[in-house]
């Protein structure tokens, strides 16, 4: 009788459990509270993904993330009033086994370094289901993996390997065997992924929809292209299920005693000699290509001092015999080439608009790369930052009538205002000009709602 009760409570309609819960802040995915799951509730698995507590978690984070739409158009906003209609009929059809996923929208992005980085971006219902899904495996599989896994984990994040990494270099350390998996969401094994999942999942509808949605294709052209092999990028399930994936390379790397953090498919060995770094390096290349099936990028991995190396866009430098963070430079001109397309004259915006824009930029980046030692760096992209909104500024004034008026405006004699809006010089000299620079000032910035770089990082230091 009672579990009679508990199944009817999990199966009623998502549309009533929204208007009593709907309020509540967006949580995140719910650590695991136990190392082991018993064996009733995995028999019983894919009605926990569909209990209405885990579906509500689950919508309310795609509604955060938002995100683009699939092939089908809805939008993430569209996706509660749907489900209110629909998610009876969808529910029924996930717990028979005749739910069938659509094929992921692609898209390309162009990679730093050059090269293309294939997206499968999900319908918006895909990416609730996978979602759902995500949470109950996250409390089954996330208690056994590795401490050295950092990527897509609750409670863990990039800096964390960071000060780990760097805590393996102040022990003595000093090689790394950096590993570059070429492809690796494009070049997953199906198979091999599956027989993982299965050490832990016995729930076979699970295992059944997690393989449809490996199948679910890609949609080129108009027309559907199965997956043979990959997890597409884009969906809430694919860092988890790269993780299930690799954590046989963390278990193998324990066993042989080595030192790592694993990010995702950016794993970095480290070692103190480089004769021993070669040798790791060779034995685990075998494990991944023969074991995993996975294939190793020998262009980009290579043994190096950390120094000369980069990590989840941080590289390290000695300090009085310690080793310690710094900006790699690759990670610096990835976001001057960000700033340099927002505050190019050639974008005709208006100055609010681009001040929001740059803003949303730097704020993240200054954010993630807080835990560096890098106050000169700020400083020194500050004042470049600030040169180019001058340069902006400059040219919408336009003409010389409206260049004297606003210098004058702002303080500066008329004299000097007449000189210097006449002048010939061109934007890139101006902006580096001192009546700019004592009239378009830090002060000035600040009332136009500019985020100051430096400010920021040093408040990060601060807290």
């Amino acid at each position: 009788m009672q579990r009679q009760q508990k199944t009817s409570c999990e199966g009623s309609s998502v549309n009533n459990r929204m208007e009593s819960e709907g309020i509540r802040r967006v949580p995140s995915i719910p650590m695991a509270p136990t190392k082991e799951t018993s064996s009733a509730s995995a028999n019983k698995l894919l009605e926990d993904m569909l209990s209405g507590k885990n579906v509500l978690e689950a919508l309310k984070r795609v509604e955060k993330n938002k995100g683009s739409h699939g092939i089908d158009g809805m939008k993430v906003d569209e996706l509660r009033p749907f489900l209110r209609e629909n998610w009876k009929p969808t529910r029924d059809s996930i717990l028979k086994g005749t739910y069938k996923p659509q094929p992921v929208r692609r898209v390309e992005i162009p990679k730093p370094d050059g090269g293309k980085r294939l997206l499968g971006i999900p319908t918006v219902l895909d990416r609730f289901i996978q979602q759902a899904i995500a949470q109950v495996l996250n409390q089954v599989f996330d208690p056994h993996f590795s401490e050295s896994s950092f990527g897509f984990r609750p409670g863990r994040k990039a800096h964390d390997a960071i000060h780990k990494a760097r805590g393996y270099m102040n022990e003595g350390y000093k090689y790394v065997v950096d590993m570059d998996l070429e492809k690796f969401f494009d070049k997953v094994n199906h198979d091999i992924l599956m027989h993982r999942i299965s050490r832990r999942v016995k729930d076979k509808r699970v295992l059944k929809l997690i393989r449809l949605y490996l199948q679910s294709g890609v949609m080129l052209n108009g027309i559907c292209v199965k997956n043979e092999e990959g997890t597409p990028q884009g969906g809430p399930l694919s860092p988890l299920l790269a993780n299930i994936l690799l954590d046989d390379f963390d278990k193998e790397l324990e066993k042989r005693g080595h030192k790592f953090c694993r990010y995702a498919d950016d794993c970095n060995i480290y070692l103190k000699s480089e004769r021993a770094g070669q040798r790791v390096m060779k034995s685990i290349m075998n494990f991944l290509e023969n074991k995993l099936k996975l294939k190793v990028n020998k262009e980009k991995s290579a043994v190096d001092r950390p120094t000369k190396r980069k990590f989840l866009g941080f590289s390290f430098y000695v300090a009085k015999g310690k080793y310690e963070i710094r900006i790699h430079p690759k990670s610096l001109r990835r976001v001057k080439e960000k700033i340099k397309s927002i505050t190019s004259r050639r974008r005709s915006i208006s100055m609010e608009e681009r001040i929001k824009k740059l803003n949303q930029v730097t704020t993240g980046w200054v954010n993630y790369f807080s835990i560096a030692k890098a106050k000169s760096i700020m400083q020194k992209l500050d004042e470049w930052t600030r040169r180019r909104l001058r340069m902006c500024i400059w040219k919408q004034w336009k003409k010389s009538k409206t260049k004297i008026k606003k210098l004058v405006s702002l303080g500066t004699p008329k004299d000097k205002a007449f000189e210097w809006g006449n002048t010939r010089k061109g934007y890139w000299r101006i902006a580096k000009s001192p009546v700019l620079h004592t009239t378009l000032n830090y002060k000035y910035f600040n009332s136009i709602s500019y985020s100051s770089l430096t400010a920021r990082y040093q408040k990060m230091q601060v807290t």
